[in-house]
């Protein structure tokens, strides 16, 4: 049995998984909200936000940006209720790195 002096201490870092939040295109968003949303919920630059705005727009979807689980979800959240009060059908997504 070691003694006190001799007790090896374990220690492993846990990462927690980290989930992307998409935004998807449709037909009746503008370009414009995307650019809102982005800059207000996601805190991008006005740079930032058009770059993965026009990525939304011309291949479909685009990460925003990457979170634990539960943050992810919040922000897919509060896309979702801002869209929705604006009568807009965007529509975000999350989904594991």
């Amino acid at each position: 049995m070691p003694t006190k002096s001799e007790v090896l201490e374990k220690t492993k870092t846990f990462l927690p998984e980290l989930y992307n939040v998409i935004l998807h295109n449709d037909d009746k968003t503008t370009m414009d909200f995307v650019i809102e949303i982005l800059m207000s919920i996601f805190n991008k630059s006005f740079d930032d936000a058009a770059k993965i705005m026009l990525e939304v727009h011309n291949h479909g979807n685009a990460v925003c940006a990457t979170y634990t689980k539960e943050i992810a979800l919040s922000k897919q959240r509060a896309v979702i209720e801002a869209a929705k009060a604006a009568n807009f059908p965007l529509k975000c997504t999350i989904e594991k790195e």
